[in-house]
């Protein structure tokens, strides 16, 4: 892998979890009417609490993780004419 595509994959992924983890914070904070806990794995956290915010928490940031991802190689795709590498083209393969 080029330095230049594990540059923009390093900060591709602390841009995404950074805005997942605002969109979480905004969501739990409208839906449960509290604030989201400061430390799930803190004894005084509710398991109730902690176990929910670890399953949005992700779901929020796989599902950023993979609208980056898809946007980065469609946008390589677009510009070089080639899928990034270890990524196959479109379509399912072994299928």
């Amino acid at each position: 892998m080029a330095m230049g595509s594990k540059l923009v994959g390093i900060g591709t992924g602390l841009a995404v979890r950074k805005l997942s983890e605002k969109g979480l914070n905004k969501v739990w904070r409208k839906t449960r009417h509290t604030a989201p806990p400061a430390d799930p794995a803190s004894p005084g956290t509710p398991w109730a609490e902690a176990l929910s915010y670890a399953v949005a928490s992700g779901v929020a940031i796989g599902v950023a993780r993979l609208v980056a991802t898809r946007g980065a190689a469609t946008a390589k795709m677009k510009l070089t004419g080639k899928a990034p590498e270890g990524m196959e083209g479109p379509g399912r393969k072994g299928r």
